[in-house]
């Protein structure tokens, strides 16, 4: 237990805590936009629900680091099935289990936000088709649980790679669980209130997806360009409905004053 006196420990913990709370706003942003699909009397329940999904994948993946290790190791190698042998092309076609899972899960992502912005954009053709197509409690959180499962173990993997403790891994993935359960509400309310909003948080989830499935053959896309460029689209929105508040305003002071 010394290590629990090595300021070293904490600055890794505090470290590692902030990067979980980051890597899970697409989490978040995912489980926002699922949950609106449900009654409004059960939205609170499935987010709850997905985050805490998120944390038991999370923890039970970090009690199996040695499992989820293995992972990295070479399951499928394309280029002996096509019988590829360009040495620049072979370490791309070499994939892992974290390679499929990530390969997957991204498609599928890919998939959904596409799916949702097309709605989006032909919100006539969702309204006349909600009769024939209900949308379950189970279907959403079945959606969001595939979903925890691949950013569970970007999670894991990234807190294996900083700390050896297991016991900071778990206390850094809880304490970052907890301020997402604590904030999802505000952030769901956020992305659903507004529809410009809303089409930014998929165009988010599309880039995570695109990203995902490019790190599934070593194409590595820093998330901090993804995250820095939708934070600045986030900030214009916002100031944009500021200033059509504003604008709301003093025009119901000028009719007011007529």
């Amino acid at each position: 237990m010394e290590w629990l006196l090595d300021p070293h420990v904490w600055i890794s913990f505090l470290t590692l805590t902030i990067l979980e709370i980051v890597l899970g706003i697409d989490n978040i942003v995912f489980i926002s936009i699922q949950s609106a699909k449900l009654p409004l009397e059960q939205q609170k329940k499935a987010r709850q629900l997905g985050l805490i999904l998120a944390l038991v994948m999370r923890v039970g993946l970090l009690f199996s680091i040695k499992w989820v290790m293995g992972l990295t190791a070479p399951l499928v190698n394309f280029a002996e099935i096509f019988n590829i042998t360009n040495e620049k092309i072979v370490p791309y076609l070499v994939l892992s289990g974290r390679d499929l899972i990530l390969f997957i899960g991204g498609l599928f992502l890919i998939y959904k936000s596409t799916t949702e912005i097309h709605h989006k954009m032909e919100g006539h053709v969702e309204v006349a088709n909600s009769k024939s197509k209900p949308i379950t409690f189970t279907s959403v959180i079945i959606q969001i649980l595939i979903l925890d499962i691949v950013f569970s173990l970007d999670s894991v993997i990234t807190a294996v790679g900083m700390v050896d403790q297991i016991g900071v891994m778990v206390a850094a993935v809880i304490v970052a669980v907890v301020i997402m359960l604590i904030s999802a509400e505000s952030i769901s309310r956020f992305v659903n209130d507004y529809p410009s909003v809303k089409m930014l948080a998929l165009a988010f989830l599309l880039l995570i997806g695109v990203s995902l499935t490019a790190e599934a053959f070593d194409q590595h896309i820093p998330k901090g360009y993804i995250y820095f460029a939708m934070a600045f689209s986030v900030l214009v929105e916002y100031l944009n409905i500021r200033s059509e508040k504003k604008a709301l305003k003093q025009l119901e002071e000028q009719n007011q004053s007529k």
